[in-house]
C-alpha cells in the first residue's frame, strides 16, 4: 500500500504528544483557534446537511472522520454534536492520549493509529471529513487529497485549513510562533510546504473534488483572540470542498 506519511513530520508531533490537552503549553496556538475553526467548521456542515445548530446534537446521523485528530481538540467537541466519529492519525503516541482525554471526558470515538490511505483502502466512507492543518506535512499533497476524496460519500463534505506561503507567513507562523513566541517548537513547520490558496483549490479539484468556500483565520494580538475572514487568507486559511454527488444512472 502506497502511503504519504512523512516520517520526519511524523516524529515532530511523536515528541509533543504529552502536550495536548495543556492549554498553556506546545499546543497553545490550537487551543486559542479552537473555537474560530468550531465556528467554521459547525456553520459548513450545518449549511450543508441542513442541521439545526441550536440542537443539542445536530450531527447525530453524520459519519465524521477528523483526520490528523492528534490528541482530539476537534473530535471530541464533533461527538459531543452527535456524530459518529473516526479520529486517525500516523502518530501513534498520540492515540491513548486521545483515548484516555474522551475516556476522561464520557466521549465514545473510535481513534485509530492509521493513515487515510489504509482507511481509503479498507473501503471506509464518511460524510464529513476534518482535515486541519495536516496537508503542509504529508509527503504528497496530490495523493494525500486523493485518498481524502475516496474516503468521502458522495455528496460528502471536507474542511480543509492549513497555512499560506508567503513573506507574512513566514514572520508569523515560524518567526513569530516557533522563535519569538516559543509556542511551537522550533522546525514544527517547514514554510516551503506551506500552500497558497490558489494551489490548494488545484489540488482538491485535481483529486476530484469541488472548492466552495475559502475563508481566513486572522488573529489579533492586541485582542489577543482569532477571527474568520472573508478576505484575509494571508497566513491562516480554511477551505470547504465537496464531493460531487454520483451521476444519475439512466
Amino acid at each position: 500500500m502506497t502511503t504519504t506519511i512523512d516520517d520526519a513530520e511524523i516524529a515532530k508531533f511523536q515528541a509533543m504528544a504529552d502536550a495536548w490537552w495543556d492549554p498553556n503549553g506546545k499546543f497553545k496556538p490550537l487551543h486559542m483557534l479552537n473555537p474560530c475553526r468550531l465556528d467554521y467548521i459547525t456553520r459548513q456542515i450545518a449549511a450543508e446537511f441542513g442541521r439545526d445548530l441550536s440542537d443539542p446534537r445536530p450531527f447525530a446521523g453524520l459519519r465524521l472522520l477528523d483526520i490528523g485528530c492528534g490528541g482530539g481538540l476537534l473530535s471530541e467537541p464533533m461527538a459531543r454534536l452527535g456524530a459518529d466519529v473516526v479520529g486517525a492519525d500516523a502518530a501513534e503516541r498520540n492515540i491513548p492520549v486521545a483515548r484516555l482525554h474522551a475516556e476522561q471526558s464520557g466521549l465514545d470515538i473510535d481513534y485509530r493509529h492509521t493513515s487515510a490511505e489504509a482507511l481509503a483502502e479498507a473501503g471506509e466512507a464518511f460524510d464529513v471529513i476534518l482535515n486541519m492543518e495536516v496537508v503542509e506535512h504529508v509527503a504528497s499533497p496530490p495523493a494525500y487529497l486523493r485518498a481524502c476524496h475516496d474516503l468521502l460519500k458522495p455528496g460528502g463534505l471536507m474542511v480543509c485549513s492549513t497555512l499560506n506561503r508567503n513573506a507574512k507567513s513566514f514572520a508569523m507562523a515560524i518567526v513569530g510562533a516557533e522563535h519569538v513566541m516559543r509556542w511551537l517548537p522550533k522546525g514544527t513547520h517547514d514554510w516551503r510546504k506551506f500552500i497558497t490558496p490558489d494551489e490548494l483549490f488545484d489540488l482538491l479539484t485535481g483529486a476530484g473534488l469541488t472548492p466552495v468556500d475559502k475563508t481566513g483565520f486572522v488573529f489579533n494580538p492586541l485582542g489577543w483572540s482569532w477571527s474568520l475572514s472573508e478576505r484575509d487568507l494571508s497566513v491562516n486559511y480554511v477551505t470547504t470542498s465537496l464531493r460531487p454527488e454520483a451521476p444519475a444512472q439512466l
